[in-house]
């Protein structure tokens, strides 16, 4: 097992590099209120995060990411353009319903990260090649994707807006996703609810449970999605290619999905500008799929850098989160984006070199 003191050192020596690129270091508390990880992330992350109660403060969990409380310093006192970076622990459960996993990793493990807060349409391309130097010397694979295609693509599906939102809202749990998807393309059943006698019991009070049988009503009137729709979304999240390949594919992706037409004009903008920063295209693998079940948060850009190591977590991982900043900026905004890079695998890497 690496020594802690071997991570904390390689953890300095990429948060010295991400000094160098402007970035003031910050220090958020280890211990959080609950409330606004679990508003933000949802009641999924509580299976993961290390929660406990405090008398005065109320439900608090260990830091699960660094990410939010940036957000939260910089939306509250922050100017902009902003460079920020950091180095510290983060817990989360690695190896959920496994009492004995094969690979097990830390629950407690260090984080450095960079984050970016600017109006530039170059920041994507900034951060991710920040990253790429950093990690030249390890041989690792750079993925990228961009969860705004995906959003994109299903909300320019000929769906009623309940049904649109619903697969908005699952798209990160692809089982889900994919059993509304079905529901959807199918001829919806009509459901009898009929009017009762006795008085009111449950959980639930009449008011809700009334609007939701309203709903569901309305429902069973709209028309199945066409399968062709289908067949475009599986096109989509399914490719993965070189992005020089990848990007010929998503032009003609978007002659079938006008809906992500602006997305792929974005992201060829993106890999042109990351390209001009001297980086070869041709090793940079693009998933329309990339982050769908990890990044929940993200709604843009997303990157990773994954070694050749089965069963790994990814290195260093990222992207853009401008609706993150419009949440905890209560109505105010600021386009925004980093990542972070695990110093204790890289040490590992090293150690195995």
């Amino acid at each position: 097992m690496t020594p802690k003191r071997d991570k904390q050192a390689l953890g300095q020596r990429v948060l010295a590099r991400f000094r160098e690129a402007g970035a003031q270091e910050i220090a958020p508390d280890i211990l959080l209120p609950a409330g606004d990880l679990l508003d933000l992330y949802g009641e999924d992350i509580r299976a993961r995060a290390y929660v406990t109660q405090d008398p005065i403060r109320g439900e608090m969990m260990l830091r699960p990411d660094f990410t939010v409380p940036v957000v939260q310093a910089h939306m509250a006192s922050g100017a902009e353009p902003a460079r920020y970076c950091y180095l510290g622990e983060v817990f989360r459960k690695q190896d959920m319903g496994e009492t004995r996993p094969d690979k097990p990793r830390d629950s407690e493990y260090l984080q450095c990260g960079f984050e970016l807060f600017s109006r530039d349409p170059a920041a994507d391309a900034e951060v991710f090649a920040l990253f790429h130097d950093a990690l030249a010397p390890y041989g690792l694979r750079a993925e990228t994707g961009d969860k705004g295609l995906m959003l994109d693509a299903i909300r320019g599906l000929p769906l009623t807006q309940a049904r649109s939102e619903a697969l908005l809202h699952h798209l990160w749990r692809p089982r889900r996703f994919a059993h509304l998807l079905e529901r959807f393309s199918a001829p919806a059943t009509a459901r009898d609810f009929p009017e009762a006698s006795v008085p009111w019991a449950g959980l639930r009070g009449e008011a809700e449970m009334t609007r939701r049988i309203a709903r569901l009503r309305a429902d069973a009137a709209v028309a199945p999605l066409a399968p062709v729709w289908s067949e475009r979304l599986a096109r989509l999240f399914a490719l993965r290619a070189p992005a020089p390949e990848a990007l010929p594919a998503l032009r003609n992706l978007a002659e079938d999905m006008p809906a992500i037409a602006p997305a792929v004009a974005r992201i060829e903008a993106r890999m042109q500008a990351i390209a001009a920063r001297g980086i070869d295209l041709g090793g940079v693998v693009f998933d329309a799929s990339h982050g769908r079940s990890t990044m929940e948060y993200y709604d843009g850009f997303t990157f990773s850098f994954l070694a050749d190591r089965a069963g790994w977590p990814p290195v260093a991982s990222g992207g853009r989160y401008d609706a993150l900043t419009r949440v905890l900026g209560r109505g105010r905004e600021i386009p925004a984006v980093g990542g972070i890079v695990r110093p204790g695998l890289l040490a590992e890497l090293e150690g195995l070199a």
